[in-house]
């Protein structure tokens, strides 16, 4: 309540002076970097006022601090965390909160992080406002007693451990209320605010070019379409559910226990029906219960009529909100998992009890908000309880009787017009008249009406005397609204104090929400979903799907699944095959499935098994950044190198045709080195390429898996049909590029002579292959390598004391005979090969085989002194 002093004084005591220091004006200044506001994208919270505050240390590795207060639904979020010279961290956090407004320090307009941050976050194309402000605002000791004095009670303890010594964040939370205050004209109620510190670790880092290209947000060619990860999930009936979702969805969690507790709720929503319909009847009701809230701790210092009526609004709207509550925690009645049983606590009414029965001393017990106009009006006019106020009562009688007497006009308008008339309302014409068009088509309109106009086939018009009762209906509910503030505000002064325990209803609400949305997408799916299983190092996926594509093939064809499978020792997987082959959607489906089970949602497919994911990573797309004046190769080297120097041994990382932007000498090179560091990394990749030589050249070390997705052509290149079935080994087709081109239309004579321009190249190539003592080399060194990874996984498992010495030492003695076995027949199909070629050729080859030998014998000694470690 604006105008009440003991309100602002208690939000605002212990803190620092009021008063923004400008040239001009109260609001702080702006740096060139300001923008003009416009219209959520689809991408951010809707309507969501959200004020960002960042700073930075200073060093090679900076230290950075971020406050994000939500002003809609009186939320805020501290993070504190050392990040890289990219500020990928950072990026990704202010795009997962989707910010209107981020204010900086204003001597750091020119530094490294804003700049990145505007760029990296377009903040032109999406009318994010960057607003500098002095240095004397990002206070630590007002950011603690913004702490002491907004936080809930029952929070507060573990606040102040959790910002002790996060010193950059406490100052962005000082700065982001104190512009709020100054600028915005906000305050906070005392003990009302949502505060939470996020650590680094807890959740996955999703860079923002991975966002775009996965779809998860967002559709990649329409922007406004569902056909999106997030479109997908979002079966949630509320606003908080909806919001949670897509937070979870930009941030999946890396906390197993989390995890395996939305799992169990989700099957036991899953398999209990009765259960699962009652939850979902429950939640359509519920109103955006955050935004209420914000709404009634909020203390604004605009006060007028809009906010008296506002305020009315607000009460009934929590009111209802307490109303809806009670079905939501009788619908959980026997649930079993811990996380709903959790949910059903805090729904449970001691913690609405004294809320309720302040709502109840004062408004009528049958009053609730209402989305249409005349209800809600009705309802604003009779919400309080009659003999609280008799001039309140006196001014209701007149609204009354003057409803009463709009009604007795219309009934002999009706009767005199000879016309089917309606009555009808809205909130900027009040009262109007309707009828079908067809009414008057052989006659006139009577004169009696005015401002006439057609609207599809209705004609809309009201009289003289409707407008003079319009007026005066108008005037009596102000009238009430009035009367009525008194009471209303008091109201609203006594619940602000007790009104903690309903945002932690609210939150409950939300998890509750998504995960009955999982449920509704489960059951309802055509295909079977599966609950992954969250396992140490491996990814194994029986029969998975695109969950996206899935859906969107489902009415023209039955999309064809695929396994996958990779572990610590077949961890790099190089994917070839024909164009539209299914390459992109397949490495596609194992990220979005990895983000679906870290969310704690089910996946397509026959069973599932996965890692927990710390970064996700993919560089797919192949489009110019003409804005930024960057080419395709130039795009893609910029990203890859984000990648690599943000990569990690528990990364996912995709890529996608890397290369394909410069020559093909170049794009190979690259490509084998960017590989070889992707490999050396131990990163769970998936790697598509149309390099033929990259998986031959690749296919010794260890850890490396061809794979490819290959099409029946026919013999004279003039049909293809796709298998889209993911395969061992690598594409065999020499030219399928052809084919592919054939079979679209391009001109015969132009493919005829590409063909043979084609055959002649493959030819040289080969004949240069032809070395069977190299093949040999390659072999033994693959088989190698191949142990060496085993020997080092055999010792780590003996370290953890998973494996006793006994079966260890049957199990190398069995690994020692087979490897033996396996390098002597390599050799001996080298030397029929090479007998073969010098009867043919009658050149010897003894002096080149020697020299590739020794080659592989500092391998061997490499692989001994492993073996001698374990």
């Amino acid at each position: 309540m604006a105008s009440r002093p003991q309100s602002s004084s208690a939000a605002s005591s212990n803190l620092p002076a009021t008063r923004l220091t400008t040239a001009t004006t109260s609001r702080p200044q702006t740096g060139s970097r300001s923008r003009p506001r416009t219209a959520a994208t689809s991408t951010s919270y809707s309507d969501n006022e959200i004020i960002c505050a960042i700073s930075e240390s200073r060093g090679v590795s900076p230290t950075v601090g971020l406050s994000f207060v939500n002003v809609s639904t009186s939320e805020a979020v501290l993070c504190q965390f050392t990040d890289t010279q990219t500020y990928a961290r950072t990026c990704h956090k202010i795009k997962v909160f989707a910010p209107s407004e981020i204010i900086f320090i204003k001597t750091a307009e020119d530094s490294k992080l804003i700049s990145i941050v505007a760029e990296n976050l377009e903040v032109e194309k999406v009318g994010i406002a960057m607003t500098g402000i002095e240095r004397k605002y990002w206070s630590e000791t007002s950011g603690h007693d913004y702490v002491h004095q907004l936080a809930f009670p029952d929070d507060l303890e573990s606040l102040k451990l959790s910002v002790a010594g996060n010193y950059f964040a406490t100052c962005c939370f000082s700065a982001a209320l104190k512009y709020i205050d100054l600028a915005m004209k906000l305050t906070f109620a005392p003990q009302t605010l949502r505060i939470k510190f996020e650590p680094s670790e807890g959740s996955t880092m999703i860079d923002l070019s991975t966002m775009a290209s996965l779809e998860l947000i967002q559709n990649l060619q329409n922007d406004k379409s569902r056909d999106c990860l997030f479109g997908l999930l979002n079966q949630t009936l509320t606003p908080m559910g909806a919001r949670f979702l897509r937070s979870n969805v930009l941030q999946p969690s890396t906390d197993a226990e989390k995890i395996r507790k939305r799992q169990q709720a989700l099957s036991e929503l899953t398999s209990k029906e009765d259960m699962f319909f009652a939850v979902r009847s429950a939640l359509k009701s519920f109103i955006d219960a955050d935004r209420v809230l914000a709404a009634l701790v909020i203390i604004s210092t605009r006060q007028d009529f809009h906010f008296m009526e506002q305020s009315i609004n607000n009460v009934l709207m929590l009111k209802t909100l307490v109303d809806d509550v009670k079905p939501v925690c009788q619908a959980l009645a026997g649930a079993s998992s811990e996380e709903l049983q959790t949910i059903r606590q805090l729904c449970d009414a001691e913690n609405y009890t004294q809320v309720e029965n302040l709502l109840g001393r004062c408004l009528n017990i049958d009053v609730r908000y209402s989305s249409k106009p005349l209800e809600l009006r009705n309802q604003r006019v009779y919400g309080i309880q009659a003999g609280v106020n008799s001039f309140l009562d006196v001014a209701r009688q007149a609204y009354k009787e003057l409803n009463a007497d709009v009604n007795d006009m219309f009934q002999l308008l009706k009767q005199e017009s000879e016309i089917p008339l309606e009555l009808k309302y809205d909130s900027d014409r009040q009262y109007y008249l309707r009828f079908p068009a067809s009414e008057i088509t052989d006659k006139p309109t009577p004169e009696t009406f005015i401002n006439t106009y057609k609207k599809n086939k209705y004609i809309e018009c009201q009289t003289l005397d409707l407008m003079k009762m319009n007026q005066k209906i108008k005037d009596a509910h102000n009238e009430v609204i009035c009367l009525s503030d008194a009471t209303v505000q008091e109201l609203i002064d006594e619940v602000r104090s007790i009104i903690h325990p309903l945002f932690k209803i609210s939150e409950s609400i939300a998890m509750l929400d998504m995960l009955a949305g999982f449920a509704q997408l489960v059951t309802t799916s055509m295909n079977e979903y599966v609950q992954p299983e969250l396992h140490l190092d491996s990814f194994m996926i029986k029969s998975g799907r695109h969950p996206i594509r899935e859906k969107l093939q489902y009415q023209h064809d039955r999309f064809v699944p695929n396994d996958v499978y990779a572990t610590p020792q077949n961890r790099f997987h190089i994917i070839t095959g024909c164009n539209m082959s299914g390459k992109s959607t397949y490495i596609r489906s194992v990220a979005l499935m990895a983000v679906m089970a870290q969310i704690g949602c089910f996946v397509p497919a026959e069973y599932a098994s996965f890692p927990l994911s710390h970064e996700i990573f993919t560089r797919i797309s192949t489009d110019d950044n003409i804005e930024a004046n960057v080419s395709t190769f130039a795009s893609e080297m910029r990203e890859m190198a984000f990648i690599l120097r943000n990569l990690s041994p528990r990364s996912l990382v995709l890529v996608d045709e890397l290369g394909r932007g410069t020559s093909t000498t170049d794009g190979l090179a690259i490509a084998i080195a960017i590989a070889e560091t992707l490999i050396e990394s131990k990163a769970y990749v998936w790697f598509v390429t149309h390099f033929r030589d990259l998986p031959r050249i690749l296919a010794d070390r260890a850890g490396v898996a061809n794979l490819h997705l290959s099409a029946n052509i026919s013999e004279d290149y003039s049909k293809m049909t796709m298998r889209y079935k993911i395969a061992d080994g690598y594409e065999e087709e020499k030219f399928y590029g052809l084919a592919l081109a054939r079979a679209i239309g391009l001109p015969g004579d132009v493919v005829d002579v590409a063909t043979r321009v084609s055959q002649a190249l493959h030819e040289r190539n080969e004949a240069r292959k032809r070395n069977p003592r190299a093949t040999a080399v390659a072999r033994k060194r693959k088989l190698i390598l191949n142990v060496k990874e085993q020997l080092g996984h055999a010792r780590e498992t003996a370290i953890r004391g998973e494996v006793g010495a006994e079966a260890l030492r049957s199990w190398l003695k069995k690994l020692q005979v087979e490897f033996t076995v396996r390098m002597r027949a390599i050799d001996a199909d080298a030397e029929a090969a090479v007998a073969e070629a010098e009867a043919i050729s009658g050149r010897d080859q003894a002096s080149e085989y020697q020299e590739q030998e020794e080659e592989v014998e500092g391998g061997g000694e490499e692989m001994d002194g492993q073996s001698e470690d374990t």
